[in-house]
């Protein structure tokens, strides 16, 4: 009996470390996002959007160096980070070294952010100081409103809807004023295209899920988490509607800071640039 224990407590051991170890195994995808023009041909330099979800800083698997030496060399239009930074107050200084890191990068347009449901744990005055450090590392961040930025000579419009789960979000809000051209919405919780069937967009960028986090196969305990989880849309690019969005495995863990059968992501989506790049229709 007692091997039988040694024999499970090893198991249990070996699990943990590979657990903890795929924590720090930080993934790199680069993206191509297909969009054609009338011709079927691809025309223009792709725009390109780093993409960063759930930092978790408390449990974060990557230093700002290292950050800084996986992304250096790669040419960022923009960056787009989709909430969940931190949960715990003391964290917020930790988050400096990260912003400035992603500054250093030098994105053509600018960095935009929404926040997560951890986020929302933050106490108001707490909350406000998270966003007056985004916003002092020139990072816009987007409560249910959008922006019109030219990239390259295309219009793009950021549309940022606030957090699902914790129901902010405003659909209708975040539409307003929209004007002609590609529309990139940015949001925590992809659950969120569950009800934008009447909402036109091209492209969607969330996190929320980690991937599963701890998958044994399927991550079962994310069940309570949303619909989309039951129809296992937990990852990676995703369709609904015939809209593309994509689901981050972000750079943090909550809970245990444990990972198995997901990684930590980075991701980098380049979209083609082409005349038929510019939707009329509003909104």
């Amino acid at each position: 009996m007692s091997l039988i224990l040694l024999l499970v407590a090893l198991i249990i051991t070996y699990t943990f470390i590979k657990a903890y170890t795929n924590t720090k195994q930080v993934v790199f995808n680069k993206l191509d996002i297909e969009h054609t023009n009338k011709d079927g041909n691809k025309t223009g330099q792709p725009l390109q959007i780093l993409h960063l979800s759930d930092l978790h800083l408390e449990n974060i698997s990557i230093t700002p160096a290292t950050l800084y030496e996986k992304l250096k060399d790669e040419p960022i239009d923009l960056i787009a980070l989709t909430g969940d930074f931190l949960d715990r107050k003391r964290t917020i200084p930790k988050l400096l070294p990260y912003l400035q890191v992603l500054n250093k990068l030098n994105s053509s347009y600018g960095m935009y952010a929404v926040l997560g449901n951890h986020d929302y744990v933050l106490r108001k005055e707490h909350l406000a100081e998270l966003k007056r450090v985004l916003e002092a590392y020139n990072c816009v961040v987007l409560h249910n409103e959008n922006r019109l930025v030219n990239m390259g000579g295309y219009p793009v419009n950021i549309i940022g809807i606030d957090d699902y789960s914790t129901n902010r979000s405003d659909i209708a809000e975040a539409y307003k004023g929209i004007e002609a051209g590609y529309r990139l919405v940015l949001t925590h919780d992809p659950n969120v295209v569950l009800e934008m069937k009447d909402y036109d967009f091209d492209y969607l960028l969330s996190g929320h899920f980690h991937g599963g986090q701890i998958l044994y196969p399927k991550a079962y305990h994310l069940v309570k988490m949303g619909k989309l989880v039951r129809m296992n849309m937990i990852k990676g690019l995703q369709k609904y509607h015939g809209k593309n969005f994509y689901i981050s495995e972000g750079l943090g863990q909550t809970g245990l800071n444990v990972r198995l059968g997901s990684r930590p992501e980075m991701t980098l989506h380049r979209i083609p640039a082409s005349e038929e790049f510019i939707n009329e229709q509003v909104v």
